[in-house]
C-alpha cells in the first residue's frame, strides 16, 4: 500500500496547472459548472420531479419486465419500440421523426454540435434554463440572452431585434420557461418562427402540467424542433429525452448521437411506463391541483410574492435575503432551490417544486419558521 506522501507526490505530479491553462479553452474555465447539491435526508423541492412513484402492483410488473431484459446484449440502436409507443401516447404527427437522447440535456447538446461552433450564436430569453448558456458554450458557440420582461414576460420587440442583429443558428424557447413557470406569449412566438434565420427550438419539458404545445404546428414550420423530457412526468431517473422534427433535421441530428445512447433498461423501463400513461396523467393532475393550492398558500404569506405557474414548481421572490432563508430551509431539512442574484430580476428568489401534500406542508411550515 502506498504511503501518504507517495499518494501527495502521486496527486502533485497529475497536477499541471499549466498544461490545463493551455489545452483548455479560456471560456470553458472560467464556465461555472451544473451544480447539483446533495439532498442527504432533506425534503428534496429543489428538481422538479414527480413526487409519486408507481403504485405497488405496477411496480412489480414493472421489475418482473425488466428481469427479462438481456443486459448481456447491446440496446436496440434505433429504439424501434420504444419510438412506436411515444408516437402512440403523444399523437406525433407522422410527417415528423424522432430522436432520443440520455435527457433532454444531451439532445441540446445535439444541437449544439450540429449548427454551433465558432462564429455560430445560440439566442433565448433570459433568465432560463441554464444548460442553453452552458451548452452553447462547451461546444465553442456564442450564448446570447435577451432579458425577459417585468413579470418574466417575454419582451417581444427585444427578442426580434436580437434575432434581427446576431443572426443565430439557434433559438431555445423553454415553454412553459424555467426558472418563471409561465408560458410566453404565442404570438411572438409566432413571429419568432416566422423571422428565425435558424432553428427554433420549443422546450416543452413541462408539458405534463401545462398542455399547451406547439406540436401540432410542426408541418407549418420545417426548421421549428419540439424537445421533451419525461424525467418531470415521473422517469427523471431513466433519463429520457425526447426531439420530434423533420426527418431532414432527424437525419443530421442521427449522426452527433452517440450509439446506444439509451441503454436496454430505460427502454424497456419507458415502454412499461408509457403503457400506464393514464397513471401518469392522473399524477399530473393531483400535481397541478396542489400547485394552484401552494400558490395560494404563498400569496397569503407577508413578504412572500409567488409568481404564476404552468409547470410543477412556483418561483417565488422574497422581501428579505433569500440566501438567508434558503439556508434556514436547509437546517429545517427542507431543499429548494437557491435563484438568488444580486441586481437580477432573480435577486432574492427561491423556486419550490410541488411535492406530496406532506412534502408540501412541511415546506409551508418550515418557510414560516425561516421568515419569522
Amino acid at each position: 500500500m502506498a504511503s501518504r506522501t507517495e499518494i501527495e507526490v502521486a496527486a502533485e505530479m497529475s497536477a499541471n496547472p499549466q498544461c490545463i491553462e493551455a489545452l483548455v479553452r479560456r471560456e470553458i474555465r472560467e464556465l461555472e459548472g451544473y451544480a447539483v447539491p446533495s439532498a442527504g435526508r432533506m425534503i428534496k423541492l429543489d428538481a422538479m420531479e414527480n413526487p409519486h412513484r408507481l403504485p405497488a402492483d405496477l411496480r412489480r410488473q414493472w421489475l418482473a419486465r425488466l428481469s427479462e431484459v438481456a443486459v448481456n446484449r447491446y440496446p436496440d440502436p434505433d429504439c424501434a419500440a420504444l419510438k412506436r409507443r411515444l408516437r402512440a401516447t403523444f399523437d406525433i404527427p407522422a410527417e415528423r421523426d424522432v430522436v432520443l437522447g440520455n435527457g433532454s440535456d444531451e439532445l441540446i447538446q445535439m444541437i449544439a454540435l450540429l449548427i454551433g461552433g465558432r462564429d455560430r450564436v445560440m439566442l433565448a430569453p433570459t433568465p432560463t434554463f441554464s444548460m442553453y448558456r452552458l451548452i452553447s458554450i462547451t461546444t465553442g458557440s456564442e450564448f446570447v440572452g435577451v432579458p425577459l420582461a417585468a413579470n418574466f414576460e417575454v419582451d417581444g420587440a427585444a427578442l426580434l431585434d436580437a434575432i434581427r442583429r446576431h443572426r443565430p443558428a439557434c433559438v431555445f424557447l423553454a415553454y412553459p420557461n424555467n426558472p418563471s413557470g409561465n408560458c410566453f406569449d404565442e404570438s411572438v412566438i409566432e413571429q419568432v418562427l416566422e423571422q428565425a434565420p435558424g432553428v427554433v427550438v420549443l422546450d416543452e419539458a413541462y408539458f405534463s402540467f401545462c398542455g399547451r404545445s406547439f406540436l401540432s404546428r410542426l408541418n407549418r414550420y420545417p426548421d421549428m424542433m419540439v424537445l421533451r423530457t419525461l424525467s418531470k412526468s415521473g422517469m427523471a431517473g431513466l433519463r429520457l429525452g425526447m426531439l420530434i422534427a423533420h426527418p431532414h433535421w432527424a437525419a443530421q441530428l442521427e449522426k452527433v448521437r452517440l450509439p446506444y445512447n439509451i441503454n436496454s433498461l430505460t427502454q424497456c423501463s419507458a415502454e412499461f411506463y408509457l403503457a400506464h400513461h393514464e397513471t401518469l396523467q392522473q399524477q399530473a393532475a393531483d400535481i397541478v391541483a396542489r400547485r394552484e393550492q401552494m400558490f395560494a398558500r404563498l400569496a397569503e404569506r407577508r413578504g412572500v410574492r409567488p409568481y404564476p405557474s404552468a409547470a410543477n414548481f412556483i418561483l417565488f421572490s422574497l422581501e428579505r435575503d433569500a440566501d438567508l432563508v434558503h439556508d434556514s430551509l436547509q437546517n429545517l431539512g427542507v431543499l429548494v432551490r437557491n435563484l438568488h442574484r444580486a441586481a437580477t430580476p432573480l435577486e432574492n428568489c427561491l423556486r419550490v417544486t410541488i411535492g406530496t401534500e406532506t412534502e408540501n406542508k412541511r415546506f409551508l411550515e418550515a418557510l414560516d419558521s425561516s421568515l419569522s
